[in-house]
C-alpha cells in the first residue's frame, strides 16, 4: 500500500501535525470505505476490495485553520501576481499534467475503477481547463472603459479575484472535477482550499503536484484530505471564505446552500441530473443505440450527464430496443487496467450496494430487466464493486427509478407515442442538467432545443462530452445560476469593481 502526503502551504505533509516536511511519494464527497490506521485513510481499490490500494493524511481540525492560514496568505501575493505570469503556471501545470498522464491514468482507475482509457482521458481533458483558462485571462483584457456623462472623466469596469475559494469536488470525475473548478479560480487570482472526496484524493493531489512543479506560490493551493465528520465544521465555518464551490449529491449541495447564503458567500453547486436522451421514429436507428450506450454505461454510469433515461416512439419502439440490448451485450465488465475491459466497477461498495437497491425496487414496481440487473457473483469480479450493465423496461412515470437519480449502469426505458410526449416526459423530472434528442428532422430538433428544461442539449450525440469552452451547468435541482466553464466561470470567480477618475481642473 502506498503512501500519498498533502499540500499545505507549499510544503508536503505526511501526517496531520503539518510539520512533518518531505517530497510527495504519491503522485468531495464523502468519507472513505475501508479502516483508517491513525492518521491515515485508507483508499479502496474498488475493483478489488481485499487490499487498500493508497493511504492519505487524516488531517485535524487545526490543520484545516491551518490551510486557510496559508491560504490567506498566499491570496495576499496572489492576487498582486501579474496575469500574464498566473498564466506561465498554469500552462506548465497542463504540460506536468500531459507528461505525466499515463501514470496518473493508472492511480485514477485505480482509486476510482474507470477504465485505463477513461483515466487517460480525464488526465488530458484536466489539462485542458488549466491551459485554457491561462491562456483566457493571461491574455485576455484587463477590463471595459465605459462611456461617462460626466466630462473629463474616464470610467471603466474591472474584475478582481474573491480571496479564497472552497472548492468540494466529488468521486466521480476526481481530477477534471477539481480542475474545472481550480483552473479559473486561480487564474482569477484567488487562493484555494480543495476538499476532494475521500474515496479518491490522490487523483487531486496529482493536480497538486503539477502546480507546485509549475511554481505556485506556498498557500495558493492547500489540499485538505481527512474524515468529513471530524473536520466539516472548520472546512466550512471559516471566516474567510469567499466563496464555495461544490459538485456533489442534493443533499448537501442544498444543506451548504443554505448555510452559505446566511453569511453572504457566494455558492455555485453542480448537482444531481436525470439526463434523457430522445429516439424519435425518423432517427438513425444504430447511431442513436450506439451513442446511448456510450452515454449511459460510460464510467459505468456514474458522470453527472450520463443517460439514465431513453424515451423512444413506440413506431421504431421494438427495432430501437433489440439495437439497444445488442450493444449493450458488447460490453464486457472488467478489472480498469485490464486492456478490453468495456466497464469498470462501481466507485464503492456503497455506491454498488445503492444502484443494486435502485434496481430491485424497480422491479418491485413493475419494471422488466431487459438486460443485467445484477451484481457479479463469481471469479474475481465478485472481489469488486461490479454491477452488470442494465436496461429496465416497461417503465412508467410512477416509477421510482423514472425519478431518482441512479448514478450508475442502469439505463429506464420508456415508451411514448410523440415529439410532444416526449419533451413533457423529458421535462417529468426536478432534475434539468442534459438532454438529447436523436432526429433528421430540423424542426424537431430545433423545438426539442427550444423546449427541454435543461442546461445542455444535445442534437445526435450524447449527453455528456462539453469541451472546457463550453458553459456548463443544469437548471432547477441540478445546480445554481452560476455555471462552470468557458467565460462564463470567471464570473462567479471574480467581482466587478467600477473606478471613475476625473482628470480635469
Amino acid at each position: 500500500m502506498r503512501s500519498a502526503k498533502t499540500l499545505l502551504g507549499g510544503e508536503w505533509v505526511p501526517h496531520g501535525d503539518g510539520d512533518n516536511r518531505g517530497d510527495s511519494d504519491g503522485k468531495g464527497g464523502d468519507d472513505a470505505n475501508g479502516d483508517s490506521d491513525g492518521d491515515w485513510i485508507d483508499v479502496q481499490n474498488p475493483a478489488d476490495l481485499r487490499t487498500p490500494a493508497f493511504r492519505v493524511p487524516a488531517l485535524t481540525p487545526a490543520d484545516v485553520t491551518r490551510a486557510y492560514d496559508h491560504a490567506e496568505r498566499g491570496f495576499a501575493g496572489w492576487k498582486r501576481t501579474s496575469p500574464l505570469a498566473r498564466a506561465a503556471i498554469l500552462t506548465r501545470a497542463a504540460a506536468h499534467l500531459r507528461e505525466r498522464a499515463d501514470d496518473i491514468a493508472v492511480d485514477i482507475a485505480t482509486e476510482n475503477g474507470k477504465t485505463r482509457a477513461e483515466a487517460h482521458g480525464e488526465t488530458l481533458k484536466a489539462a485542458d481547463f488549466l491551459e485554457y483558462y491561462g491562456l483566457l485571462v493571461g491574455r485576455g483584457g484587463y477590463g471595459t472603459l465605459l462611456h461617462d456623462a460626466r466630462p473629463d472623466t474616464r470610467t471603466s469596469a474591472q474584475r478582481e479575484p474573491l480571496g479564497v475559494v472552497l472548492a468540494i469536488t466529488p468521486w466521480n470525475d476526481p481530477l477534471i472535477t477539481p480542475a474545472r473548478k481550480l483552473a479559473p479560480a486561480l487564474a482569477a487570482g484567488n487562493a484555494a482550499v480543495l476538499k476532494p472526496a475521500s474515496e479518491t484524493p490522490l487523483s487531486a493531489l496529482h493536480l497538486a503536484r503539477a502546480l507546485h512543479d509549475a511554481g505556485l506560490p506556498p498557500g495558493v493551493l492547500n489540499v485538505v484530505t481527512g474524515r468529513t465528520a471530524l473536520i466539516s465544521d472548520a472546512l466550512i465555518k471559516d471566516e474567510r471564505i469567499a466563496a464555495v464551490t461544490f459538485t456533489g449529491g442534493n443533499a448537501v449541495g442544498d444543506g451548504l446552500r443554505t448555510a452559505f447564503a446566511t453569511r453572504n458567500i457566494r455558492f455555485q453547486g453542480e448537482l444531481g441530473g436525470k439526463n434523457a436522451s430522445v429516439v424519435l421514429a425518423d432517427a438513425e436507428l444504430g447511431k442513436a443505440a450506439r451513442t446511448v450506450v456510450a452515454a449511459a454505461f460510460g464510467q459505468a454510469g456514474q458522470r453527472c450527464t450520463a443517460t439514465s433515461r431513453v424515451i423512444v416512439e413506440r413506431a421504431v419502439a421494438e427495432e430501437f430496443t433489440r439495437l439497444l440490448l445488442a450493444e449493450v451485450a458488447r460490453i464486457e465488465p472488467g478489472p480498469p487496467l485490464v486492456e478490453g475491459t468495456g466497464v469498470g466497477p462501481l466507485s464503492s461498495p456503497r455506491q454498488r450496494d445503492s444502484v443494486v437497491g435502485h434496481i430491485g425496487k424497480a422491479v418491485e414496481q413493475g419494471a422488466k430487466v431487459l438486460a443485467g440487473g445484477d451484481a457479479p457473483a463469481a471469479g474475481d469480479l465478485a472481489h469488486g464493486c461490479y454491477v452488470n450493465p442494465t436496461v429496465l423496461g416497461d417503465i412508467t412515470a410512477d416509477h421510482a427509478v423514472w425519478r431518482e437519480e441512479v448514478f450508475g449502469p442502469v439505463l429506464a426505458l420508456r415508451v411514448v407515442d410523440s415529439l410532444d410526449e416526449a419533451i413533457t416526459a423529458v421535462n417529468d423530472s426536478g432534475f434539468g442538467l442534459a438532454a438529447a434528442v436523436f432526429t433528421r428532422d430540423l424542426h424537431a430538433a430545433h423545438r426539442f432545443a427550444d423546449e427541454a428544461e435543461c442546461g445542455q442539449i444535445a442534437v445526435n450525440l450524447t449527453t455528456p462530452g462539453w469541451d472546457v469552452h463550453h458553459p456548463f451547468g443544469g437548471f432547477h435541482d441540478s445546480g445554481s445560476p452560476f455555471k462552470e466553464q468557458g467565460t462564463e466561470a470567471l464570473h462567479f470567480y471574480t467581482r466587478v469593481k467600477t473606478v471613475a477618475i476625473h482628470y480635469g481642473t
